[in-house]
């Protein structure tokens, strides 16, 4: 598994308190869910290959 970058990320509240909701109905932590949504936006721009 390939080590994970750190890195500060502010968002207004609003933005998160959407995002925690998002995560918990999904069974995620925060993290993971912003994770997941970055993933995805890559592949779909056509960013991100050949990764699970």
């Amino acid at each position: 598994m390939a080590e994970k970058k750190r890195f500060l990320l502010r968002v207004d509240q609003k933005v998160y308190d959407a995002l925690e909701k998002w995560a918990e109905d999904e069974f995620r932590s925060v993290n993971a869910q912003i994770e997941l949504i970055i993933k995805k936006a890559l592949k779909e721009a056509g960013r991100l290959k050949n990764d699970k």
